[in-house]
């Protein structure tokens, strides 16, 4: 009987250990959820994201240079934003989108970065051809067209969609964008007189 006993010991003791191991996975799996939803706001009807959300930070040097030190920010707010890719929404970053006023031509433009790495994921002049529309009928979200985004240096001809926190964020970001391009639009006329 003593051997019996003996081997029931470790025996209990590793089902005991994987079960506190399970709740301590379990416990860390919860905090990941949790800080990713703080983090992205609740996610819903749009597509899944790519793997440039899994991007790691990048350490940038203290003279890192963003070129937008000639520019005036405008407006400035926390989003999501997504572009369309052969018919199908797929996410493209979250991050600060800004209207930026350069100082000397006075010309507006949206630019959005994502948080972690900076990378520019949306880099475009607002036109007065383009047409912020609602998106899906969701009061935090908006989509529009661009002849040239050039997030990936090359210009190339996009269309997004933006979503907010809330539908009062939205409204701000969409009477500035219309700000802005009666702006530009003043702008292109005093150009071409």
């Amino acid at each position: 009987m003593a051997d019996t006993d003996k081997t029931d010991v470790p025996a209990e003791e590793k089902k005991e250990e994987k079960k506190e191991e399970a709740k301590e996975e379990a416990k860390e799996e919860a905090k990941e959820e949790a800080k990713e939803e703080k983090a992205d706001g609740d996610d819903d009807e749009q597509g899944e994201g790519d793997d440039e959300e899994k991007e790691e930070k990048i350490n940038r040097p203290a003279n890192f240079k963003t070129f937008e030190e000639d520019e005036d920010v405008l407006f400035k707010m926390r989003a999501k934003l997504y572009r369309l890719d052969n018919g199908e929404w797929k996410e493209r970053g979250t991050g600060e989108v800004k209207f930026l006023k350069h100082k000397e031509t006075n010309k507006i433009r949206l630019l959005m970065r994502r948080d972690k790495t900076l990378k520019i994921c949306a880099n475009h002049y607002l036109s007065p051809v383009m047409k912020l529309e609602t998106n899906v009928g969701c009061d935090r979200s908006w989509v529009w067209n661009t002849p040239a985004d050039f997030a990936d240096e090359e210009p190339k001809k996009e269309t997004f969609a933006i979503r907010f926190q809330n539908s009062e964020n939205a409204k701000k970001f969409f009477d500035k964008f219309e700000e802005s391009q009666k702006e530009m639009a003043a702008l292109l006329e005093t150009l071409n007189k």
